[in-house]
């Protein structure tokens, strides 16, 4: 487990901040203790990331029910979008995903939202935990309960994952938003892209994984990349659908009248 990282909660969420520390291997700091470089924080009625030290940016964590999600769910992006188109919905089908690289779940819950049963895959444990209480609010929401439902949350190296997946339980479409290493096309604001940086380090597994949904998705894999960045891994895609500072490369394996 990250060194780097310990949990401390405010008072009244002892208790259950000492579980997860045991859960995940990490120590339980009281606030007198010396920090280390991130916080696993119960705070707020929730669980965040706070990086420590001068000019530390927010703290990170999962949110469904408002803010940047929420706004997203109320504008009701529908199933002509980039995201969408790239995903492979189209009238009468709604594509089984995996969300291959989750992180902190936006664009798994905007595909959740439009009707797609999506599972989450996250191989830190850290944001693994975050995505996990994230996604307990949420369920217990009025608002966004009926999503939730929908979405899965598996905590796997997603290339053993999907290695090891068998036939039946295979995808329609693999989703993959790989952090890049200047301008990262993950839905993430800059603190949280200055956090998961400092927390994960750079990707350094994205062509392999790629390699690896292409022989594990029934139809596609949809790569999210800054709108000019190479090609992940210099593998070609089938076709791209561009959105206004990113796109999607999409990489077929079913025959091209499948595709959206």
């Amino acid at each position: 487990m990250n060194p780097g990282v310990a949990i401390t909660a405010e008072p009244g969420f002892e208790n259950q901040a000492r579980r997860l520390a045991q859960r995940l291997g990490l120590e339980y700091l009281d606030h007198h203790d010396p920090a280390p470089l991130f916080l696993l924080q119960f705070a707020k009625g929730r669980l965040q990331l706070q990086q420590t030290g001068d000019k530390a940016p927010g703290p990170v964590y999962v949110e469904f029910d408002q803010g940047k999600a929420a706004h997203r769910r109320r504008q009701g992006e529908g199933r002509k979008t980039p995201l969408a188109r790239a995903a492979g919905m189209k009238a009468g089908f709604l594509p089984d995903v995996i969300d291959g690289t989750a992180g902190l779940g936006q664009d798994a819950f905007v595909l959740a939202t439009l009707g797609c049963r999506v599972r989450l895959v996250e191989q830190s444990p850290v944001i693994h935990a975050l995505l996990e209480d994230g996604l307990r609010r949420a369920a217990a929401s009025s608002q966004t309960g009926e999503i939730i439902s929908r979405m899965s949350l598996v905590l796997a190296d997603t290339t053993e994952y999907l290695m090891a997946l068998p036939a039946p339980a295979r995808p329609d479409a693999i989703y993959l938003d790989p952090m890049y290493p200047h301008r990262g096309g993950k839905a993430l604001s800059k603190k949280e892209m200055q956090s998961f940086r400092k927390l994960l380090g750079e990707d350094r597994n994205g062509p392999e994984l790629l390699h690896i949904a292409r022989q594990t998705a029934g139809k596609r894999v949809a790569v999210k990349r800054p709108r000019k960045a190479p090609f992940l891994g210099g593998q070609q895609a089938d076709f791209q659908v561009f959105a206004p500072k990113t796109r999607f490369d999409v990489y077929l394996t079913a025959p091209p009248a499948d595709s959206a």
